[in-house]
């Protein structure tokens, strides 16, 4: 599987849908997974269903079995996220409280992240982008000169 890459410039219609690039449409004709993210970030994460259950499943494993803490994650993790499946035209339907979280309007960037696709708001973005870059920086100067 090719690892999901690039920053695309999308929209969403009227509907609240948004069209997978096209690059991208036969590695998802499967279904998706649309998400919350852990950190809370102001995205939707999109996965293939199969690279969600793993990635809940990596999240939930170093936790006890009975600890409150499994299902409070286990509640955030499957409460916040959602199936969906492209249509003909090969978009997919935001839903309403992953929009709403993310502070999606009209012009959305898709932003490749690996074994996801991430939506952004396009200002929101721009926004993340500045400290996503001095975040790259201050991790590459402690790599190169440990403390």
């Amino acid at each position: 599987m090719v690892p999901f890459r690039g920053t695309f410039d999308h929209t969403l219609d009227a509907k609240n849908r948004l069209t997978v690039p096209a690059r991208y449409r036969a590695t998802l004709a499967e279904g998706v997974v649309l998400a919350m993210p852990v950190d809370l970030k102001p995205c939707v994460g999109v996965w293939r269903p199969e690279d969600y259950e793993r990635y809940t499943q990596r999240a939930l494993a170093e936790l006890p079995p009975l600890s409150s803490q499994l299902t409070e994650l286990e509640r955030f993790l499957y409460g916040s996220s959602h199936d969906a499946d492209l249509d003909a035209a090969g978009r997919i339907m935001v839903p309403g409280f992953l929009g709403e979280h993310a502070g999606l309007a009209k012009e959305v960037v898709v932003v490749g992240v690996g074994d996801r696709l991430e939506l952004w708001d396009r200002s929101g973005w721009n926004e993340h982008r500045p400290a996503l870059l001095g975040g790259v920086a201050e991790i590459t100067r402690r790599v190169d000169h440990p403390e």
